[in-house]
């Protein structure tokens, strides 16, 4: 099954931090800074059970957080 994700994104054409659910095609939340789309995010991902996926400015992953029912939980959280 896959997983549910959020992804914290930088918004090259406007300038911003999105928000957006992995395929998606409209965007859930926009911010100025990085910081303001992750506290946003974190937020959504709460509350709908998701994997939260941050991203740098390039576009790889910085980090992630797991929100939900995580189907490949650490071995310390088993």
């Amino acid at each position: 099954m896959p997983r549910k994700e959020h992804h914290v994104v930088k918004n090259t054409e406007k300038g911003r931090w999105d928000v957006k659910r992995e395929h998606a095609q409209r965007v859930s939340a926009h911010a100025e800074t990085k910081a303001e789309a992750i506290s946003k995010a974190r937020e959504i991902s709460k509350n709908q059970e998701t994997e939260l996926v941050i991203h740098n400015k390039d576009g790889k992953i910085s980090n992630s957080d797991s929100h939900g029912k995580d189907p490949c939980p650490p071995k310390d959280k088993r």
